[in-house]
């Protein structure tokens, strides 16, 4: 086990971009709202089991069902764009009825696992080494389980208008993304006009 802070560093700033947690708080909060409750303890760990499971199997895990990477992604991605389409425009596509409401899916997947997260983790695999990025990997998602801890103060400190606000926009980024990762993964390509 060759244990390397520097590179720690780098993961660790890699997968806290990638999975931008603080980005996804008003998305967690209109979850919240709709489900009633969240379970910080429970998303953190389904997310950190995903992670594990593709960090150590990879894409012999996607290969069992005969799903690239790419597919993944754009599977990840319509998801992304109704949870973007429910922020912007009041609508509900997601039932939160089961026992958790939204803790597993959407928050823990494909919110904080989801495909570019997924996919920067066998990224990741080609350039660290294992041991890195685990460590890199904890240090996440130990900030992951403090946000999500600590929604309700968030909510109380934005109120309903900022909230309402911050739903709107970050809407509107969230669809973004998945148009962006849609797009990266089928290969269409944009005019620059």
């Amino acid at each position: 086990m060759h244990l390397n802070f520097l590179d720690i560093i780098a993961c660790f700033m890699v997968l806290f971009a990638i999975i931008d947690i603080p980005g996804s708080i008003p998305i967690i909060l209109d979850i919240k709202a709709k489900s009633g409750n969240i379970h910080p303890w429970k998303a953190t760990l389904v997310s950190l089991a995903i992670f594990l499971a593709f960090l150590v199997f990879g894409e012999k895990l996607l290969g069992i069902f005969s799903i690239d990477v790419g597919s993944f992604a754009i599977a990840g991605s319509f998801i992304i764009f109704l949870i973007g389409m429910e922020m912007v425009l009041g609508a509900e596509f997601f039932k939160h009825d089961s026992p958790g409401g939204g803790t597993i899916v959407p928050i823990a997947f494909p919110l904080i696992a989801g495909a570019g997260s997924i996919t920067t983790i066998l990224s990741l695999r080609a350039e660290y080494a294992t041991a890195n990025i685990l460590i890199a990997l904890l240090l996440n998602m130990g900030i992951v389980y403090f946000v999500l801890r600590l929604t309700t103060r968030i909510e109380r400190l934005l109120g309903p208008t900022g909230l309402h606000i911050l739903k709107k926009f970050f809407g509107i980024i969230l669809i973004a993304i998945a148009i962006r990762l849609f797009i990266n993964n089928t290969g269409i390509v944009l005019p620059n006009d």
